[in-house]
């Protein structure tokens, strides 16, 4: 799936704490608070996790049904003992 759609992996993406052109609804970005919202990774095949906080978010496109793809920066992401999230159709998920 990575080099499919050219994602960075769930290790770039822990080195870099940047997710790559994540599809966000508007009704959930509207909820994020920034700095202080915690943001997960998952890598549900090989069960890993990462946590941190997200930083900002930075627009990278749309999907064809013209919803915004985002970068998501994440502060102080590191890898956490795995537990799994259920996320939406898209991998996102608010999680309170």
């Amino acid at each position: 799936m990575v080099e499919q759609e050219r994602k960075r992996s769930f290790r770039e993406t822990l080195q870099t704490g940047i997710g790559d052109g994540y599809a966000i609804p508007k009704g959930i970005c509207d909820e994020l608070i920034f700095g202080s919202d915690a943001v997960v990774l998952l890598a549900k095949v090989d069960k890993r996790r990462a946590e941190g906080t997200l930083e900002k978010l930075v627009e990278n496109g749309e999907t064809e049904r013209h919803m915004k793809r985002y970068d998501v920066h994440i502060d102080g992401l590191k890898e956490v003992e795995y537990k799994p999230e259920r996320l939406r159709r898209k991998g996102v998920a608010v999680i309170r």
